[in-house]
């Protein structure tokens, strides 16, 4: 059943080891670096329980009890349509973008739910297993997240030929389970309660049966895990210059596993290659949508941003400047179009859960991440060399430097000086912080690099449709319209830099 914050802060009070800093941390829930995004968790929890959103945010799936919208499999449109409208509610409750909170994650397994018959190849307990984790996470109402990074080591290099643990795997088995061992980079995870861990590059060598080939579900409380943690953004300088910073910022971990002892019930598939290739190839067919729509949320700040300001300082009508805020509108409707479209015209999957269309979803979300960089540039335009200039808050309200600036920064009986040193502060926060650099190179690589987008756009876009038309329209004979394209000779990828390319 739903939970509220409290069991969730409570669920996380569990003597994790954690770091921050160079410093163990002992209660994640109240650090000052980790409590703003606790807090926002907290308050997606508690927000299932008031009465004017529960119909929106959660269920019920005919067990008399209530469950959060975002972890129903999807098996209709509606579904889809449903979960759209709980997370734009979330966002516009707690004012700006969180990329990890579970949602976006826990479609990760509903794909493996649909390679089950890949699972039942090696062993049908995994799939049962899957199953079972899928149902966990409906009932217990887990903030669930994604470990895929490896730290790597040289990628020249396959692990067996340079230290073992620069990629997760196993060292030993027990009657218990499995002992693994290595490290994953993980976001959110020092304050998750579990973790959907698996690799992220097929690096097997000719072993069908590889030790790193292993997927598992992780109890982040789990015996002998460290998180280590970056230095967060919140509290480094005054909420009142930096707002997003102070409130939004997911710490990200190097999450250690010391010998971690994963049981079998939570193994979801071990030393089975075509399983970790069938999960790399369908990883993001349903977590990519969560993701893209947060960039929707994204396009929002960046347009009200821009407008405000154009706005502030009277140069809205000029056509130069529509021209901007134009583009800014097609990029924010363009990601809006993607993801309209995919659920308008969603996919049945293998297993029969209803899935976004697959091209649709894949072209949206190389869109949306590859011409954010351009749209923040644009919006820097818009405001104006001041979110680079403007003094900090404790200026503003200094006795001798105060008048000055509120003679400066007052433009009309409307705006007042603070409304412009806080929409100066936002946008400086929103696009030229650290955390706004942090943020842009995340988004650009959250769920895969550049490169492997591009390669999901061109693994499921229908590039027969335009080849059979200019062959019928060109008159081509019928000899040339089926041919595939030709196949790899002594010039091709090696299918090692192949795996390289897949999704992480």
């Amino acid at each position: 059943m739903i939970r509220t914050g409290t069991q969730y802060r409570d669920s996380i009070r569990d003597g994790r080891r954690v770091w921050m800093n160079g410093e163990r941390v002992k209660d994640v829930t109240v650090h000052p670096m980790f409590k703003p995004l606790v807090d926002i968790r907290a308050r997606m929890y508690d927000m299932q329980h008031e009465s004017a959103l529960r119909d929106t945010l959660t269920y019920d799936e005919g067990d008399g009890e209530r469950h959060c919208i975002a972890h129903k499999l999807p098996l209709t449109r509606q579904d889809w349509w449903d979960k759209r409208r709980a997370t734009d509610l979330l966002l516009e409750d707690i004012g700006g973008v969180v990329t990890r909170v579970g949602d976006e994650t826990v479609g990760e397994m509903w794909s493996l739910f649909d390679g089950q018959d890949v699972l039942n190849e090696l062993d049908p307990r995994f799939s049962s297993n899957i199953r079972a984790h899928i149902n966990q996470v409906v009932h217990g109402d887990l903030f669930h997240v994604s470990a895929n990074t490896d730290p790597r080591g040289n990628r020249s290099k396959p692990p067996q030929a340079q230290d073992p643990d620069v990629l997760l795997h196993v060292v030993k088995e027990t009657d218990a389970g499995v002992i693994v061992r290595g490290a994953k980079y993980e976001t959110a995870a020092a304050y998750a309660n579990q973790a959907f861990t698996k690799p992220a590059l097929a690096q097997w060598g000719n072993d069908e049966h590889s030790e790193y080939a292993i997927g598992f579900i992780c109890d982040m409380g789990a015996p002998n895990l460290r998180f280590i943690c970056r230095t967060g953004f919140a509290t480094r300088a005054p909420a009142e210059d930096y707002p997003l910073s102070n409130r939004f910022d997911e710490v990200d971990s190097i999450v250690v596993f010391d010998d971690v002892l994963i049981p079998w019930e939570n193994v979801l598939f071990y030393r089975h290659t075509k399983a970790a290739r069938f999960l790399q190839n369908t990883l993001h067919r349903y977590s990519a949508f969560a993701f893209v729509q947060r960039n929707l949320k994204l396009a929002d700040m960046l347009i009200g941003t821009a407008l405000h300001n154009t706005r502030q300082t009277g140069v809205d009508k000029l056509q130069a400047v529509q021209d901007k805020l134009s583009k800014l509108a097609c990029y924010r409707e363009g990601i809006n179009a993607h993801l309209t479209a995919a659920i308008a015209l969603a996919e049945r999957s293998p297993a029969g859960l209803m899935m976004p269309n697959q091209s649709l979803l894949f072209t949206g979300r190389s869109f949306a991440t590859s011409q954010l960089h351009e749209m923040m540039n644009t919006v820097r335009d818009l405001c104006g060399g001041q979110i680079c200039l403007t003094p900090d808050y404790a200026s503003f309200r200094n006795e001798e430097t105060g008048p000055w600036l509120d003679k400066f920064y007052t433009l009309s009986p409307q705006w007042k000086s603070e409304d412009r040193r806080k929409l100066l502060a936002y946008a400086r926060d929103l696009l030229n912080s650290d955390y706004a650099s942090h943020r842009l190179t995340f988004q650009l690589f959250a769920q895969s690099p550049p490169h492997a987008q591009t390669a999901a756009v061109h693994q499921h876009f229908n590039w027969d449709e335009p080849l059979d038309f200019v062959a019928r329209s060109a008159g081509l004979s019928e000899d040339v319209k089926g041919i595939d394209a030709p196949a790899d000779g002594d010039g091709a990828v090696s299918q090692w830099f192949r795996d390289q390319m897949d999704g992480e």
